[in-house]
């Protein structure tokens, strides 16, 4: 609840809400991790008594915790806020109520090691199964915060009165590894609303490029891949006499580097003249099988009478996640919110909701994580009793393996036996999809010498028939 200022005039029409995230501290406990924000909120509205727009600003507080596994160990934190909703309503001439719906994301990372076996020196009669795969490890995590200070002339139009709402947009442009280092850079976007000399509300829009590095604990070649996800942590924008603005605005960079590798593992084993006793163990590692960002297009018609737009801002949100038969269906909805004059005269607001969808093609089994962020500047242009709108978003996916990898980490060998000479070939039928592999195990045969008696170069069809010589 918000409740006006004695030197504000009366509520008379609530226009709308405009918000800015802020991500103001992290804290790493024994068993949580806990993430301190707030929505910077403006609320706009038209007087009851008197002509122009009144704006007032508020702070709503919020805090997200997560539980973490017992740990001896702290680690670093990485988190993101996503504005996906905000609007206010009055209670009363003198009060208000504004409301915010927030996504946060968070990811606890902590330093750890997996191993690896693999059998030394084998007798000849012993065959190995063997699987490699490539995979994407995350290496090290990191941030770099940093300040954008700006000294920001007036643009052309009326005079600047009085600021009614801001907020700023950071994206990464570049972002890669060097000597080191992990070097950035990007651009972020200021957007004013303001109220001129005459009364009525107008936008300026600046880009404030920015490039930054920060300093890595390891050592890594150019092909190391770097993802580097921006967040506000404070901002403040000032005004001069002559309508000109002094910005001052705290931001943190968050990183993650991960690195291609080829993971080549022993799964199996067999011989065809003696028993061998097996162990097999999991290996459990944060792989990453795929990344992929798209960036979707929003647009949306809506039938209104509007004479001049003033504002649009677009609230990208999350929809439900659906499996199909190709992988996944992401559903994509947002919200546009539009300040404008209608043939009349009269300053007011309308929301238009938008649905869309990401169709991305992955395996059923594969866990697959979805992080969506506006990108660029909205855009509303009206005419003929319809206003077309425009809003773009970044839409993340993240791919994950789904299941630990086994991996022969015991092998007990016994005493080799004499084959018998006088035991016959097998003919078999391949059915389904049986391995050779499997197939020379059951039969104590090898796949070499199953693949040389039938001139194979590769697994045989389905239904073929096949000679199996036993050794």
């Amino acid at each position: 609840e918000v409740r006006l200022p004695e030197d504000m005039p009366d509520i008379g029409n609530v226009l709308g809400a405009w918000g800015q995230v802020v991500v103001r501290g992290k804290e790493w406990a024994a068993d949580t991790m806990s993430v301190s924000c707030g929505v910077m909120a403006w609320v706009l509205y038209t007087p009851e008594e008197g002509e122009g727009v009144c704006s007032i600003e508020t702070w709503l507080p919020f805090s997200m915790k997560w539980e973490l596994p017992d740990m001896q160990q702290e680690g670093k934190i990485q988190a993101s806020c996503l504005l996906r909703n905000i609007d206010a309503r009055s209670i009363s001439n003198r009060k208000m109520m504004v409301r915010a719906t927030i996504s946060a994301n968070g990811e606890a990372w902590v330093n750890g090691q997996a191993y690896t076996t693999f059998p030394g020196e084998l007798p000849d009669d012993i065959r190995l199964l063997t699987a490699s795969y490539p995979v994407m490890l995350p290496k090290e995590t990191g941030e770099k915060a940093f300040v954008l200070e700006e000294q920001l002339p007036a643009r052309n139009g009326p005079k600047l009165k009085k600021i009614l709402h801001y907020c700023l947009q950071p994206e990464i442009l570049e972002q890669k590894v060097m000597a080191g280092k992990v070097v950035f850079r990007g651009n972020g976007v200021l957007h004013i609303l303001y109220e001129g000399e005459d009364g009525r509300p107008y936008c300026w829009d600046y880009d404030l490029p920015f490039s930054q590095y920060g300093d890595l604990e390891g050592e890594y070649d150019q092909d190391t891949e770097v993802s580097v996800y921006p967040c506000v942590t404070s901002l403040d924008l000032q005004t001069d006499q002559e309508g000109n603005l002094q910005l001052k605005a705290g931001v943190l960079a968050q990183y993650l580097l991960q690195a291609r590798s080829l993971l080549t593992l022993a799964e199996d084993a067999y011989s065809p003249v003696r028993q061998l006793t097996l162990t097999r163990e999991p290996l459990s590692l944060p792989t990453v099988l795929d990344q992929t960002t798209r960036v979707i297009h929003a647009e949306q018609s809506q039938q209104t009478d509007v004479q001049q737009v003033v504002d649009v801002s677009f609230y990208p949100d999350f929809g439900q996640t659906y499996r199909t038969e190709e992988g996944l269906q992401q559903n994509l909805p947002g919200q546009f919110q539009v300040l404008y004059y209608t043939p009349e005269g009269e300053l007011s607001a309308m929301q238009s909701r938008w649905e869309g969808e990401w169709n991305f093609n992955t395996a059923r089994e594969n866990p697959v994580s979805i992080s969506v962020m506006p990108q660029g500047k909205p855009q509303a242009v009206a005419g003929a009793g319809v206003i077309n709108l425009r809003g773009d978003v970044a839409v993340n996916a993240t791919v994950s393996s789904g299941n630990a990898m086994e991996m022969l980490t015991g092998l007990e060998m016994g005493e080799a036996e004499k084959p018998d000479p006088d035991r016959p070939s097998l003919i078999l039928c391949r059915k389904g999809n049986r391995r050779m592999w499997d197939i020379a195990k059951e039969t104590g045969s090898t796949v070499e010498k199953i693949m040389e008696a039938n001139r194979l170069t590769e697994e045989p069809a389905e239904d073929r028939i096949l000679l199996i010589p036993v050794v």
